[in-house]
């Protein structure tokens, strides 16, 4: 495993699987999300991830993203990424692959479960989230890389972060346009 821990904080469906996928090529061991299905993820959220992280080194998605000043703390000298996308782009992706269809870990990370119909709550959530890391990391820019996949970002600033070469490969681009709503 890598001597520190980089956590993708990021919401769901700003480019997470890519970075996972980024992270995996270059020698990390990812956890994605988890809870999904927990009715008790509020109260057993940090036991859970406490517990995963000491088996990985990367982790990326929900709910990673919501707990990352606790992870912080509990982790000293991580790497945190925070990936973005323009809100309307990501609140229609969020809207076609979850649709109507909710769940313990959203309604947990939103106040809702299912973002059709409520697509006013998850975009200020989501922008709320964003503000809030970076105004946590304002003053620490060495522990905190924005990344904007859909606007070209990939090897270079990802790798320049993490002190890593830059792989031989096109940066992934997963689950492009996926509708499962």
């Amino acid at each position: 495993m890598n001597e520190k821990k980089v956590f993708c904080i990021g919401f769901p469906k700003t480019g997470t699987k890519s970075i996972s996928r980024a992270l995996t090529t270059l020698g990390y061991k990812v956890k994605s999300w988890f809870g999904e299905d927990d009715p008790d993820i509020g109260r057993n959220v940090y036991e859970r991830a406490f517990g995963f992280a000491d088996q990985y080194d990367a982790f990326e998605d929900t709910p990673w993203c919501v707990i990352f000043k606790e992870l912080d703390k509990k982790y000293p000298r991580s790497k945190f990424i925070l990936t973005l996308r323009p809100t309307e782009k990501w609140i229609k992706s969020v809207v076609d692959h979850f649709g109507k269809r909710s769940g313990p870990l959203r309604e947990w990370t939103f106040g809702v479960g299912y973002p059709k119909g409520n697509e006013g709550i998850y975009i200020a959530r989501y922008e709320r989230h964003n503000k809030e890391v970076l105004e946590y990391f304002k003053d620490r820019p060495d522990d905190l890389l924005v990344l904007r996949l859909t606007e070209g970002d990939g090897w270079e600033k990802l790798c320049q972060f993490l002190h890593k070469d830059i792989p031989p490969i096109e940066f992934p681009h997963e689950n492009k346009g996926v509708v499962r709503a």
